[in-house]
């Protein structure tokens, strides 16, 4: 018979392939940190833009007087292909002059450009990782990309690669510069600030390490994504004061979501009025799995969908709708004529 020592021994020998196997689905993945070179990078970025704008660079303040053809800017952040890039096409297609595109893809993940419109679009981009404050990063490195490359961008529209339009594109441009009924270029992003969660994520960092800069009362929550005006771009790109603490690494990973509570916060605190409060995105949170919100599959991709999906119980319909798994692609594509793009 063995003795207990070889058994052991050889016991601890087979368990070390089941270790690697294992361990990394069971321990959390490895905090990505924002580098001090990354953080001068971006800086010196935001520095240039700033002055970009600011030193004469065209600014809208009403159709057809400084500059008849507003743009706008739509920021791509991913860290896969851009799955329904086809989809965005159509939606792009004979509006020349009219949008510029943006992507921030994660350059640690392998990603394909889809060529056309997107072709040449890609930024410089950092390693970005949820519930870290890289996706606050990335998405002001959007902005500041899209203020510095071209100033008749007039408003900043953050997507994500699961995002899908609900609209054509002219219907979302004549709702944004020209419907008098719609507020003039405010931002369209969702400020909330009764959330049953909204303490577990103000002290996700800790108890009081928010203060004296972000008291309690004036921490928000919103979407992540949004459509943001030039001015308060600006006001994104040339903020240091939150920033120093929403970079912060959070000690409670589970109520950790910096990207959601950043931009809201922020501009509630710079300019509330000129802020909607409500996103022009439209996610669907029944039955969200780990902070995700429900993903839509193709038997569930109909025009009933669409139709509810670009319904709101404001005056305005939503623009975007998200999240849609990338097999969605053909059925989208199949009614995109007759339905998505059929205002």
């Amino acid at each position: 018979m063995f003795n207990t020592p070889f058994v052991f021994s050889f016991a601890l020998l087979l368990s070390f392939p089941l270790l690697f196997l294992f361990v990394p689905r069971i321990l959390p993945p490895k905090h990505v940190e924002i580098s001090l070179p990354d953080e001068l990078d971006d800086i010196a970025l935001f520095r240039r833009a700033t002055l970009a704008s600011l030193g004469g660079g065209a600014t809208v303040s009403r159709l057809g007087t400084t500059n008849p053809k507003p743009k706008i800017a739509f920021l791509f952040l991913t860290n896969t292909n851009l799955h329904f890039a086809p989809l965005w096409e159509l939606f792009f297609q004979n509006n020349e002059g009219l949008y510029n595109i943006y992507i921030h893809a994660d350059p640690s993940c392998k990603i394909t450009s889809p060529g056309g419109v997107f072709s040449g679009r890609f930024i410089a981009a950092k390693k970005t990782q949820r519930a870290t404050p890289t996706l606050i990063s990335a998405a002001r490195r959007l902005l500041a990309t899209a203020l510095l490359d071209d100033s008749f961008n007039s408003y900043f529209a953050l997507v994500s690669q699961h995002c899908i339009p609900l609209h054509t594109f002219q219907y979302m441009y004549k709702t944004l510069f020209v419907k008098p009924s719609f507020p003039m270029y405010r931002s369209f992003i969702e400020i909330k600030s009764d959330e049953p969660v909204l303490w577990d994520r103000y002290i996700a960092r800790g108890k009081n390490v928010m203060l004296p800069e972000v008291p309690f009362d004036r921490f928000r929550m919103g979407s992540q994504f949004f459509v943001l005006t030039r001015q308060h771009a600006l006001v994104v790109i040339q903020d240091k004061r939150l920033w120093r603490k929403f970079k912060l690494r959070c000690l409670n990973l589970q109520s950790c979501y910096p990207e959601e509570h950043y931009f809201p916060t922020l501009l509630s605190m710079e300019d509330p009025d000129g802020c909607t409060h409500y996103s022009l995105t439209r996610v669907n949170w029944t039955g969200s799995v780990g902070g995700h919100p429900h993903t839509y599959r193709p038997p569930e991709v109909t025009p009933r969908l669409i139709q509810e999906l670009r319904f709101s119980n404001s005056s305005y319909s939503f623009m975007f709708a998200r999240k849609f798994s990338p097999d969605c692609l053909q059925p989208l594509l199949d009614m995109a004529d007759k339905v998505i793009f059929s205002d």
